[in-house]
């Protein structure tokens, strides 16, 4: 067994570190502090900072309805990256998704964390495996992709390729005491499970309207009676942002050629529009 293992008692007494206080980080923030623990939060901006202690303030007894047990913790902001994370017994990374920030950003987590804290980036688009380049044990670190918690509450696990076994059974077994429900993806997999079957199904609807068999209207109503879903595919990618779904995309497109040109070419069209969707006012839907 590798001092990577963790139980409740080992970790009850120890905080969690989140680095990056953007949308992500203060929902992953809230989610560690449901058990009455400390939860340190560190962002270049200050600003930031305060504002992902504020919305955990704001949101904590809602989340704590929502997950159906715990207790209100507390989270500190943090005026350093050392501070964040003497003594945590897990440290999160949910800063840009850009290997030049992440690479530098992971060896300054390891020289200042403790020897047995695990590991952990946030990354959506990057296998930990590309990161690993400045820690010193690779054996520690891992993907833990949360989606949009405290809502859609599932979290993807996968392995940089060194990862030891015990920091993926620790996070499989404590994880879900914070309402967090963990998955591990069994091979590394750009996209992890849930993203690559969701990409599959934006894919498709994309190129449903590109060859004019269908409009983005019709396919989201149709996914509305059928699904029960409240919104279809099209609205989602607009509250996304077009260029954000067309940048996924093309990651997608550069492993895999055999996938169909018409979804890339009919978002490109919206973005060169200026049409990104909500942010923007316009994108498949115009809103106000």
């Amino acid at each position: 067994m590798s001092n990577y293992a963790k139980s409740l008692d080992d970790i009850d007494a120890r905080p969690v570190a989140v680095v990056g206080a953007g949308t992500l980080g203060r929902r992953i923030a809230l989610m560690f502090s449901t058990r009455g623990g400390e939860v340190r939060i560190f962002d270049q901006s200050a600003d930031q900072r305060e504002a992902a202690v504020q919305y955990v303030e704001d949101t904590i007894d809602e989340t704590l309805k929502i997950i159906g047990k715990g207790v209100a913790g507390k989270v500190i902001p943090a005026s350093t990256l050392s501070d964040a994370v003497a003594g945590a017994w897990l440290v999160v990374e949910a800063v840009p998704e850009r290997l030049d920030i992440k690479i530098p950003l992971w060896g300054e987590i390891d020289a200042a964390a403790d020897g047995d804290a695990i590991f952990a980036t946030n990354s959506s688009s990057y296998a930990s495996s590309t990161m690993t380049e400045n820690v010193r044990n690779p054996e520690r670190l891992c993907n833990m992709h949360f989606y949009m918690p405290p809502t859609a509450n599932a979290v993807d696990l996968m392995s940089d390729g060194d990862t030891a076994r015990d920091v993926l059974d620790s996070l499989l077994t404590v994880l879900p005491e914070f309402g967090i429900h963990p998955f591990e993806a069994r091979r590394e997999s750009t996209g992890f499970i849930f993203n690559r079957i969701w990409a599959a199904i934006k894919r498709e609807s994309l190129e449903v309207v590109a060859e004019g068999v269908s409009t983005p209207h019709d396919v989201d109503e149709m996914f509305k009676i059928n699904w029960h879903m409240p919104t279809g595919p099209f609205a989602m990618m607009d509250s996304v942002g077009l260029d954000v779904v067309l940048d996924i995309e093309n990651h997608y497109a550069a492993e895999n050629p055999n996938l169909p040109t018409g979804p890339r070419e009919l978002l490109k069209r919206y973005v060169d529009d200026g049409k990104l969707g909500r942010k923007t006012g316009e994108g498949f839907y115009t809103y106000e």
